[in-house]
């Protein structure tokens, strides 16, 4: 009987999605399989996706790795959530922070109760001050989550990501998955082979001559997709018509100050600026509308932006949002860049790479590759994928800038129905339904939502059963116990000094 197991699982490209890739798979799989990943040195990686979400933390715990020697060796810092600067309007920002806001009573979440409390004058008027990321992150403290703590404070259960070098984390994982066996090779792929009759890819041609058979190929070539887009042609459905920055411009800059404990996304005139400080520089990049701001211009711009010192010239990047119409088509799977792409705006990017490792090691095939489960993967990537985009689309949407066309055509342009559908329910009455598994939760969205200026119209009706003298000292406890927290926090450098300080200055 013929063995029906994979046996031979070739990644093509390396990079943080070829790395993470061989990482999980090598852990998980361990040695019934042989693993082989072929990358060039000389091809290189984008490497500039130095923010994350706290989905991460999963996927380091899933490999075993130890959190402090991670973020040492990656130059890391800690992410409590994202600042938004002048999205709404110039002049005004907010946080997105991690993690939960106030409390729940009943079936009701917090942010009805303060819906009706803002609206009465017995709250603040944004939902900064009942997040204890958001206070912490302004205030420039962290701690992770500690066991020396009060039962039921919310510092026992902080929610945080990492900011780190990509190309570092790459290097980190290379060497873990070398250790687990995973076999490297280095070099140019000059043609696919496929099978006459499946169509399948049989193998990969290298410059040197080798050809390397697998059954199994995972595409983390980045934005040529060399398996599932030139060798498939698999086709690619586009995002740009609401997402409408194609390009970037990134630079790291020295270090000025003490290092933030959140991402900043400050809105400028064709599109946005982010802001990631690392132990040993910053990275900074101006991601653009080629139809509103020239190259040239967006470089000038960044730089002039900068907090320090430009430790490099800057780079430039053009990409396409959208998806692969089938990120696993026949034999191959795409993961990273050669999947699709989002833009970096809510730090999805390595979030998407894990997403799809973990999906495809939860419907792994034998060798027969069974359509059932390539059809189940290709929709909840494309459902993940559109609940992301509509997110994002949000805050270009939900703006009340006029100063320039960029965001002219931002605030007037259509949106898909299902995120206009969400708008709708929020505004009327702050109600907004989690999607199955989409990534983002309730509370990222109601902080956005609020963020960029649609309050709501009115509260739930059961948020009525708390009398309004019990509201009012609800959340002054909530903002009091919120501000206390943030308090006793230590300052985030602090906390890296004594946890996790990186080795020596890259």
């Amino acid at each position: 009987m013929t063995d029906p197991a994979i046996r031979n699982i070739v990644i093509v490209g390396g990079g943080t999605a070829g790395w993470m890739a061989a990482s999980a798979l090598s852990r998980t799989l361990g040695k019934s399989v042989s693993i082989r990943l072929i990358e060039s040195d000389e091809i290189g990686i984008i490497g500039v996706g130095e923010a994350t979400v706290p989905h991460l933390k999963l996927f380091n715990n899933l490999l075993g790795i130890n959190e402090a020697d991670f973020v040492r060796k990656t130059f890391g810092s800690f992410k409590l959530g994202i600042q938004f600067v002048d999205w709404l309007r110039v002049g005004e920002s907010y946080i997105h922070g991690f993690g939960s806001m106030g409390h729940e009573v009943g079936l009701m979440p917090f942010h009805q109760y303060w819906i009706k409390a803002m609206h009465k004058g017995m709250a603040k008027t944004n939902l900064g001050p009942y997040s204890v990321n958001s206070m912490a992150a302004v205030k420039n403290k962290f701690m992770a989550p500690g066991l020396d703590v009060p039962p039921n404070s919310p510092l026992g259960s902080v929610a945080y990501a990492y900011h780190f070098d990509a190309g570092l984390y790459a290097k980190y994982l290379r060497n873990y998955a070398e250790v687990l066996g995973v076999k490297r090779t280095e070099g140019k792929i000059l043609g696919v082979e496929l099978n006459p009759l499946s169509g399948f890819v049989d193998a990969v041609k290298l410059e040197s001559g080798e050809r390397v058979e697998g059954e199994l190929f995972i595409d983390c070539s980045g934005f040529r997709g060399l398996l599932i887009e030139q060798a498939l042609k698999t086709g690619y459905d586009e995002y740009t018509q609401w997402l409408p920055c194609d390009r970037a411009m990134a630079v790291p800059c020295a270090n000025v100050g003490e290092p933030t404990p959140y991402t900043r996304s400050t809105a400028r005139e064709a599109g946005w600026q982010w802001r990631i400080p690392l132990q040993h520089r910053t990275g900074n990049g101006y991601v653009y509308s080629s139809k509103h701001i020239s190259d040239d211009e967006a470089a000038a711009k960044l730089l002039s932006r900068l907090d320090g010192e430009a430790l490099a010239d800057p780079r430039p990047l053009r990409f396409v949002t959208g998806l692969r119409k089938k990120p696993w088509n026949k034999n191959v799977v795409a993961i990273g860049l050669a999947s699709g792409f989002m833009e970096p705006l809510e730090s999805t990017s390595i979030f998407m790479i894990q997403s799809g490792i973990t999906r495809l090691l939860k419907l792994f095939p034998e060798r027969d590759f069974s359509q059932v489960l390539i059809d189940r993967y290709n929709d909840q990537v494309t459902f993940e994928s559109e609940r992301i985009r509509d997110f994002l689309i949000l805050h270009y949407k939900a703006t009340e800038r006029t100063d320039t066309e960029f965001w002219n055509q931002c605030r007037t342009m259509d949106i898909p129905q299902s995120l206009k559908d969400n708008i709708d329910l929020f505004a009327d009455s702050g109600r907004f339904f989690r999607n199955a598994e989409e990534m983002f939760a309730d509370v990222s969205w109601v902080q956005v939502m609020v963020g960029q200026g649609i309050v709501p119209r009115t509260h739930h009706p059961l948020v009525d059963q708390m009398p309004d003298s019990d509201l009012a000292g609800f959340m002054a406890s909530i903002e009091s116990v919120v501000g206390q927290c943030a308090d006793a926090m230590p300052m985030h450098s602090q906390f890296i000094a004594q946890h996790c300080p990186a080795e020596k200055v890259a």
